[in-house]
């Protein structure tokens, strides 16, 4: 008895441990089907897949994304696909997919290709933003502001300021299709320097992208430009001294006296920033790398023409209007001033012009000199006098008597002495 009452318990472990064996099989064929349930990789709402094409027709694209399931391009987003872009498609082909809705209410995976590959553009220019790389590209519109550039499959915009030197030297004209028109289709190299997906804002630089520094542009301006010559540029900036113009790439100075005939205090008188003009080439520094351009030589010298009137010898009257200590400017008339030198004031020397002018006072002088280039006419206070020009002074003379005394014409000349308004037939008959 006491044997088998001792076996019993051994009997029941056996029975236990089969029971325990029997739950954890369970147990582990549970966890395997809940662990593959959760291994179904079920697609998502936003995400993007790779797929493959599993059929073509002309309602819907079929895409087959994993997980034992197909899902549909159709409908809008099948329209919004060009001619070129279907013809592209084919089956078995791999292709990015954007997840709009993982299930609608057929159960069917809704699909995207456009917002696949918008998507993945930003992804790409994220990274080019971030590397800092350049890509080649194409100019394919334009607004006032700038250039519209294909980036990755989206546009980007060029802003003016980051156009190329080279390439702004050629947007001339006073709209933006005179100034950007011709340029579209041709190749670009730009640089990314802003990215925002939420404002679809995507900014890119030409100028950022160049190779070619800004002092090489100038070396290789400088070689190709030639003094004398006129060449169309772009002002660039303005200062006190002057105006900057770019050339070709190049920033020349336009300093503040070549700007215009007229005194002017500052450049903003007569240029403004951004404006095309048409300059010469005045001087070339290769050294210093300074370019020496001036506006002014390209307008006609009023005060040439002003001068034309005065002749070396002729006596005129002049307004005494500076003393200095190497001579007295008077005004002749307008702008025109002469300088007396302190030579010209007194047959006997003297210190300063003060000992015999004053400011203010009109006095007759004789031109001794006229210099058409320089703007510069001398004049003579001692020579007003002088013996030597005293046939000139006789002739000019003789020219005014001459003109006072010309005959009145008929028309002008009373008929007779007898008292105004009879004729000859009333004295006659008188």
């Amino acid at each position: 008895m006491t044997d088998q009452n001792q076996a019993l318990p051994s009997q029941g472990s056996d029975i236990n441990k089969q029971g325990e064996q029997h739950n954890n099989n369970n147990q582990t064929m549970e966890s395997l089907l809940n662990e593959q349930e959760l291994n179904v990789d079920l697609p998502q709402a936003g995400e993007i897949r790779t797929g493959v094409i599993a059929s073509i027709s002309q309602s819907q694209i079929l895409v087959s994304i994993g997980a034992k399931s197909e899902g549909v391009v159709s409908g809008r987003e099948l329209d919004q696909l060009s001619a070129e872009e279907r013809d592209a498609l084919k089956v078995g082909q791999e292709v990015y997919v954007f997840v709009i809705n993982p299930e609608d209410a057929n159960g069917n995976v809704v699909l995207s290709l456009k917002r696949a590959q918008e998507q993945r553009s930003w992804d790409n220019v994220d990274k080019l933003l971030e590397e800092n790389g350049v890509v080649d590209s194409k100019i394919i519109g334009f607004n006032k502001g700038g250039l519209i550039v294909a980036v990755e499959g989206l546009r980007g915009f060029v802003p003016a300021s980051q156009v190329s030197a080279m390439r702004r030297t050629q947007s001339t004209g006073e709209t933006p299709e005179q100034r950007w028109q011709k340029m579209v289709g041709e190749p670009i190299s730009i640089r990314v320097i802003e990215v925002d997906r939420e404002r679809r804002r995507l900014i890119v630089s030409e100028r950022a992208a160049s190779t070619e520094s800004r002092q090489s542009i100038k070396e290789r301006v400088l070689e190709e430009l030639e003094e004398g010559k006129v060449y169309t540029g772009r002002v660039t900036s303005l200062a006190n001294f002057g105006a900057f113009i770019n050339i070709n790439g190049a920033d020349g100075l336009v300093h503040l006296s070549e700007l215009s005939w007229d005194h002017i205090e500052h450049p903003r008188e007569v240029l403004e920033v951004g404006q095309e003009v048409k300059v010469k080439v005045i001087k070339i520094e290769h050294e210093k790398k300074r370019i020496g351009l001036s506006i002014r030589v390209l307008q006609e010298d009023p005060w040439k023409s002003r001068v034309e009137k005065y002749s070396v010898g002729q006596l005129v009257e002049g307004v005494i209007t500076r003393l200095t200590k190497f001579g007295a400017f008077a005004r002749l008339e307008g702008d025109i001033e002469g300088l007396i030198h302190i030579s010209e004031i007194a047959e006997h020397r003297i210190e300063h012009p003060k000992e015999a002018l004053k400011e203010g006072e009109v006095k007759s002088l004789r031109v001794i000199r006229i210099d058409a280039e320089q703007h510069r006419i001398g004049l003579s206070l001692r020579k007003v006098d002088s013996a030597a020009f005293a046939d000139k002074d006789f002739k000019a003379l003789t020219a005014e008597f001459t003109t006072d005394d010309e005959p009145e014409t008929p028309e002008s000349q009373d008929t007779s002495d007898d008292s105004p308004g009879e004729t000859t037939e009333d004295n006659q008959e008188a």
